[in-house]
């Protein structure tokens, strides 16, 4: 049975930083590529960020490059999401998505940038 656990979203002041991760279970972690996507209310879900398999070629979307870093641990079958720098637009509930067919996806978990 595949399970896929996000944590680390939370509350945090402009300016600040957070750290996700998706921790992997039931699959081939270290065989797959990892995306993280969020949606914030109102809007579509938006690709935010991925890594290959081996934890090369990260990509971002324009507003998250210079920001956020994308990484993963394949011992700890865990992908991460390091958020610096956050802004109210950054304010979203964040996925991660593995694999892609088929894919998995998590539960998301909740990023709020507010004073």
């Amino acid at each position: 049975q595949v399970q896929l656990v996000e944590s680390g979203g939370g509350l945090v002041q402009p300016g600040g930083s957070l750290r996700l991760s998706c921790a992997a279970s039931g699959l081939s972690f270290s065989s797959l590529g990892v995306n993280w996507f969020r949606q914030a209310p109102g809007k579509d879900r938006e690709w935010v960020a991925s890594i290959t398999f081996a934890g090369r070629s990260p990509n971002y979307v324009d507003s998250a490059r210079g920001r956020f870093i994308i990484s993963r641990d394949n011992s700890k079958n865990t992908a991460y999401l390091q958020m610096n720098s956050l802004t109210p637009e950054d304010t979203a509930v964040y996925y991660c998505k593995i694999g892609y067919a088929p894919a998995y996806w998590g539960q998301g978990t909740q990023v709020i940038v507010a004073s």
